[in-house]
């Protein structure tokens, strides 16, 4: 293999890439990168077993082949590269030689037969959607799964593909990010997916808005492509829990509020409030919301902010980081908040978003202290 690159381009190809390669691993190749030579240029390949990601690049290639190189060391070594041309040769299955301007290295790699392949994936047979519509799901929606290992389903964020709409679904147990995207002619028939969050996080980062995305699912994989570049990753199987049970229908209280100035002051509440449960007890009256704290080792706090409320005087208790990363994803500057009773889930929802996309998140309450 022997191929000239711009400096810019082989610094593009091993970012890309970059996240999709384990920082620790027993299998020695997962930590190189694989460098192969295509019709259009140069393909750059990591996985971790879970995902997997290709880009593509432009480049003058001489001699076709492959290996794999070291990631780490070759991304430390490209980013401080003079601004020429690069040229790299391997010489046989494990040397690769590298020059550029007077600057001349060899690096130990290993074959390109020892770097594992997912399974190949027809995406004749998938889904083409927008970009855009992916990455706005995405947003709005995996900040929500949960990270602990006891319900491995929960891990993961649900992708319901229908004829006439897209939803994404993620939830820990104790709340839940929802939103619905209208979509025509995406081609595959309905399918219910449930994806890693670091491979949708790769989804986000690598495909541009204005790009339209080819979505295909395999056995158990699922694979996104875009001219230059492709995504493999692992799905989670099993049955996800039947999240429209915990979506509240009756909620018959309601209150309207600034969303920077409710975060404001759940910050302010939250530097006493237990590191443990984060509880914040909010007092919801006609035109105040009250906030309190009481946290024994730490101290207390109260403050308060005007609202817009409707239905009778409440108490109730939340995680103020789980409201405050909720509201974080909220895409209007009101928010509004629904209720039935203080040990029942709460809503909150933009208020005024004039986006065709729907967004609903609950939030379970916590019990308050006697």
């Amino acid at each position: 293999m022997r191929f000239t690159i711009a400096r810019e381009k082989l610094q593009e190809g091993l970012a890309a890439v970059a996240a999709s390669i384990p920082g620790k691993t027993t299998l020695p190749v997962l930590a190189n990168i694989l460098i192969e030579t295509t019709e259009r240029g140069i393909r750059f390949s990591g996985t971790d077993l879970d995902i997997h990601v290709s880009h593509e690049v432009q480049a003058d290639v001489e001699r076709p082949g492959g290996i794999t190189i070291p990631a780490k060391k070759l991304q430390e070594l490209a980013r401080e590269l003079p601004p020429n041309p690069v040229k790299i040769e391997s010489a046989g299955e494990q040397k690769v030689s590298l020059e550029c301007g007077r600057a001349k290295f060899k690096l130990n790699g290993l074959p390109k037969d020892d770097f594992p392949q997912f399974p190949a994936i027809r995406f004749g047979d998938g889904w083409r959607v927008k970009s855009a519509d992916v990455r706005k799901l995405i947003k709005h929606t995996t900040y929500a799964v949960s990270t602990e290992e006891s319900r491995p389903i929960l891990n993961g964020v649900l992708w319901e593909l229908k004829p006439d709409h897209m939803r994404m679904v993620a939830t820990n147990g104790h709340r839940l990010a929802k939103m619905d995207i209208a979509v025509t002619g995406h081609g595959a028939q309905a399918s219910d997916l449930i994806v890693m969050p670091k491979a949708l996080d790769q989804v986000s980062k690598l495909f541009p808005d204005e790009e339209d995305l080819e979505v295909a699912r395999g056995d158990n994989h699922l694979a996104f492509r875009s001219p230059f570049t492709t995504i493999f990753t692992r799905l989670i199987e099993g049955p996800y829990p039947n999240y429209e049970q915990v979506i509240p229908k009756d909620n018959d209280r309601f209150a309207i509020a600034d969303k920077d100035a409710l975060s404001s002051a759940l910050r302010r509440m939250a530097t006493v409030a237990s590191d443990q449960t984060h509880r914040i007890k909010l007092s919801f009256n006609a035109g105040i919301l009250r906030f309190q704290v009481n946290t024994p080792d730490l101290g207390d706090g109260q403050d308060e902010i005007p609202i817009r409320y409707e239905g009778d005087p409440m108490d109730i208790g939340f995680n103020g980081a789980y409201l405050l990363e909720i509201l974080k994803n909220i895409p209007t500057p009101e928010v509004r908040l629904t209720f039935k009773a203080p040990e029942r889930a709460a809503t909150v929802e933009p208020e005024g978003w004039s986006d065709p996309a729907t967004y609903l998140t609950i939030l379970m309450p916590l019990r308050l202290s006697d």
